[in-house]
């Protein structure tokens, strides 16, 4: 039996054009109302991904920024954080100044009300690369130059963009570097290579969508073999290992495909729903 649902928002709830599958809706309002906690685990910060998350049916924990906040996201509105989980200012500047290459692209990423979630050292509102998240986020991005004087506080995440092949070096590069102690961070890829575009997120040592999922479930007295999660991109990883049931998206990236873990349709297919239908709701009509 399923009693938690995890599911990744970006290539998996959301279609390859951003957008939400009417099916997708229905099935995770049906799995709401079969008694099944619903978890949206994303890379996205809290008000980029509430577009998305309003027209989702309540009530929703959200893991966010890769599992350095969790809120709860009910019929109300708004959001209340149950965790935050943010990055030490020192750990920032170390990496600021190991990757100075990649600093057009780096961005601070801060718990704040609205002005000043989203920090660069310059924005090039002309750059085609960045420019539909630059006006997607309008509302909400800044410039600080040089970068490290925008580090009055701890942030949530700092965040780099760029092609597949240079942030998978600056990956693996932060990787090798990254210490668990206080002052250490985590680092997570995420790649869309039909795109050839690709974030490294850097967060708290030990933050992960995996780890928060684990905290949470251990917290509601769930237990792995009772979470199922569904995902498609390497930053999912950690989630899909701790799930009793995983389920990749058949757009998943290759290197998901190959743990013999469950497969479901593609996310033009509203492959979302077909999972719940068939690991959610099939199991628990058996049941009764």
């Amino acid at each position: 039996m399923i009693r938690l649902l995890a599911l990744d928002l970006d290539g998996t709830v959301l279609d390859s054009h951003g957008k939400l599958p009417d099916e997708n809706r229905a099935a995770i309002a049906r799995a709401l109302d079969a008694g099944v906690e619903v978890v949206i685990a994303t890379g996205r910060r809290y008000d980029f991904a509430r577009p998305i998350i309003d027209r989702l049916p309540a009530p929703l924990t959200l893991i966010l920024s890769n599992g350095a906040i969790v809120k709860r996201h009910d019929s109300s509105g708004g959001g209340q954080t149950l965790l935050r989980r943010l990055l030490p200012r020192a750990a920032a500047r170390a990496v600021l100044a190991g990757a100075m290459e990649h600093r057009a692209s780096a961005a601070l990423i801060f718990d704040r009300p609205r002005e000043g979630q989203v920090v660069f050292e310059a924005i090039d509102w002309n750059d085609r690369r960045h420019r539909l998240f630059y006006e997607a986020n309008r509302p909400f991005v800044s410039e600080q130059s040089p970068l490290e004087d925008a580090l009055t506080e701890d942030p949530v995440q700092l965040m780099f963009t760029g092609t597949c092949a240079a942030m998978r070096r600056l990956f693996h590069g932060l990787e090798a570097a990254a210490t668990p102690d206080d002052d250490g961070y985590s680092v997570a890829l995420t790649e869309y290579e039909h795109r050839d575009f690709s974030l490294v997120d850097v967060v708290q040592a030990g933050c992960s969508k995996g780890a928060a999922l684990s905290a949470w479930a251990a917290g509601q007295g769930i237990p792995a073999s009772q979470v199922m999660a569904i995902g498609d991109n390497l930053n999912d990883l950690e989630m899909l290992e701790f799930a009793g049931t995983a389920v990749v998206m058949a757009n998943g990236i290759p290197a998901l495909k190959t743990r013999g873990w469950a497969s479901t349709a593609s996310n033009d297919e509203a492959g979302v729903a077909q999972a719940i239908e068939t690991f959610v709701l099939a199991r628990a009509s058996k049941l009764k």
